[in-house]
C-alpha cells in the first residue's frame, strides 16, 4: 500500500514536531509513506471565508497531487472532511480521480483503527489523558459517538489509546462539546470562542487529566494558547505524538 502523507499548512509551519510524529507513527508500522513536496493548503480557510474560486484551484491541485496513492493519511480531521465532503461542488460527479481521493483519504486515527487495526502499541505512556473530540472528527468522520444521537457510546481514539501500556484515560463530564475554535469563528467571535475553550479546559482539569490530546491540532492550538496564557498545569499533545512514543514536555 502506497501512502501519501498530507500535512495541513498551519501544522507544517507551527507544529513540525507533530508532522514528524505522524510520519514516524506510520513508518513504525512498516508502511510505504511518501510526502509530496508540492502539496499546499487544502483550501479550508478560503472556503470558510467564502472564496470559492480560490478554493476550487486548491481542490484541483490537491487531487492532481494525491490521486495516485492507494491511501492518503492526514493528522487533521477537519482537513480530511474538507476534502471528502466540501470538494464536491468543484468536480463533476463522474470525475474518477476525485472519487478515488474521496474514498481513500483518512484521518490518522481513522486509518489506524479502521484499516490497519493494530492489536497493541509497543510503548508506555504513564499519564492521565483526557481526549478532546473535535467537531469534524466526531460528527464529520464518526470517530466517536455524539451524545445528541442517543446511540451506544464508542470512541476510535480511546480504543487506540487503550492499546498503550500504563495509560489512564479519564472520563470527562461533557466529552463531545466544541472547544470554540471553529477556524475563522475564533477570529470574529473571540469572547465566545475563549469562553468555550475555557470550559473544555476546566472539564479536563476537574477530572484530573495531566495531558489533553485529540486529532485536530487546530482545536488543541486554541486551548494550548489559553493554557499558556494562564499558566495552567495541563499538557497538550496531538495523538500522533503519543503514538510515536513522545512524552509531555
Amino acid at each position: 500500500m502506497k501512502i501519501g502523507l498530507f500535512i495541513p499548512c498551519f501544522m507544517n509551519e507551527l507544529y513540525p514536531q507533530v508532522c514528524m510524529a505522524t510520519l514516524h507513527t506510520l513508518e513504525k508500522l512498516d508502511l510505504d509513506v511518501t510526502y509530496p513536496l508540492e502539496q499546499t493548503c487544502c483550501g479550508q480557510p478560503l472556503a470558510n471565508s467564502g472564496c470559492a474560486s480560490d478554493t476550487k484551484a486548491l481542490a484541483h491541485r490537491f487531487v492532481d497531487i494525491f490521486h495516485r496513492f492507494d491511501a492518503i493519511v492526514a493528522p487533521s480531521a477537519s482537513c480530511v472532511v474538507m476534502i471528502k465532503e466540501h470538494y464536491r461542488p468543484f468536480f463533476d460527479a463522474e470525475d474518477q480521480r476525485y472519487r478515488k481521493v474521496q474514498e481513500s483519504i483518512y484521518e490518522l486515527t481513522e486509518f489506524l483503527h479502521d484499516i490497519l487495526k493494530p492489536d497493541r502499541f509497543d510503548l508506555s505512556f504513564p499519564y492521565r489523558v483526557g481526549v478532546h473530540n473535535s467537531c469534524h472528527g466526531q460528527r464529520g468522520l464518526n470517530l466517536a459517538s455524539a451524545s445528541e444521537l442517543q446511540i451506544p457510546h464508542f470512541s476510535k481514539v480511546k480504543n487506540l489509546l487503550s492499546l498503550i501500556d500504563d495509560i489512564e484515560i479519564v472520563d470527562l463530564d461533557r466529552d463531545d462539546e466544541c472547544c470554540g475554535f471553529g477556524g475563522t469563528f475564533s477570529i470574529f467571535e473571540p469572547e465566545i470562542s475563549t469562553a468555550m475553550g475555557e470550559a473544555r479546559i476546566a472539564d479536563h482539569l476537574r477530572n484530573g487529566a495531566e495531558v489533553m490530546t485529540g486529532v485536530d491540532m487546530s482545536c488543541l492550538m486554541h486551548m494550548e494558547g489559553l493554557l499558556k496564557r494562564e499558566h495552567r498545569d495541563l499538557r497538550v499533545m496531538h495523538i500522533a505524538q503519543i503514538l510515536a512514543g513522545e512524552r509531555p514536555s
